[in-house]
């Protein structure tokens, strides 16, 4: 199969299932046909699947995020004041680092939202179906939701990466509070604990709990940056932390205080 006949077989086998997009036509262009596919992979409920939906899909998905170039850890540099530290700006799906973190809801399976925006949909596109299995194995398992402040680690199938930190972010609905500020200091230290037990030398943090979630940036950054900071000081780890941001506004933000 080519790289073209591989998506639209990815589709149409998704489509056989009963729901909103088993009708929805097939694009002819390229990037119709990526959305649909990425859509589908969204509202796709966990279940078992095939060994060769599977084996097609991680081709496919190696493939596109091979293309869409991978930037490795050992490439950048680190700040000047702390070589464990780095400041890197853009896609965090296409980092190769030991771990990356997933700013997830309490229900940590990624979001149905077709082609939402937020990074949990992205990484679950990018990642495959592998892992909302894997996270609705261990959700069933746990019996409850995520609770706020704490982490899971899954690996990260057919990302760069090599495992993904679920973690699930304090949403500010009005003023912040100095729970919130806990809650948020408490997914990072929860990140890095269950990164150290697992060997992860490398770790890329996202700006957890800001955008949908409501935390303002300045003072999600600087607690991002302290919490971390003592962490690696108290611990004597020597993980690397990059703090990976999107945004031109928390690049700056970030910039300021690691300066």
């Amino acid at each position: 199969m080519t790289h073209e006949e591989q998506r639209i077989w990815l589709i149409k086998e998704l489509q056989k299932e009963d729901n909103q997009l088993s009708n929805y036509p097939i694009p002819d262009d390229e990037q119709g046909q990526k959305d649909l596919l990425r859509a589908l992979m969204n509202i796709w409920m966990p279940k078992d699947i095939s060994y060769e939906f599977l084996k097609i899909q991680d081709d496919y998905l190696q493939e596109e995020n091979k293309r869409a170039g991978i930037t490795d850890i050992e490439s950048l540099k680190p700040i000047e004041s702390d070589r464990r530290i780095y400041l890197w700006q853009g896609d965090m799906t296409t980092l190769k680092v030991d771990a990356i973190t997933n700013p997830a809801n309490s229900a940590l399976l990624g979001c149905f939202q077709p082609l939402h925006s937020c990074a949990d949909n992205i990484i679950h596109s990018k990642s495959g179906m592998q892992l909302r299995q894997a996270c609705f194995r261990m959700m069933q398992k746990q019996g409850h939701p995520e609770p706020t402040g704490k982490a899971k680690i899954t690996p990260a199938y057919n990302l760069p990466c090599d495992y993904i930190l679920h973690t699930v972010g304090p949403i500010v609905d009005g003023p912040l509070t100095k729970e919130h500020e806990e809650l948020l200091a408490s997914c990072y230290i929860s990140c890095l604990n269950l990164a150290e037990e697992n060997g992860v030398d490398s770790v890329a943090f996202c700006c957890i709990s800001t955008g949908v979630f409501m935390f303002p940036n300045q003072r999600a950054a600087e607690i991002a940056v302290v919490t971390v900071k003592n962490w690696l000081d108290e611990t004597g780890s020597q993980m690397k932390v990059i703090f990976n941001v999107y945004k031109d506004l928390d690049l700056d933000i970030y910039k300021t205080i690691l300066d």
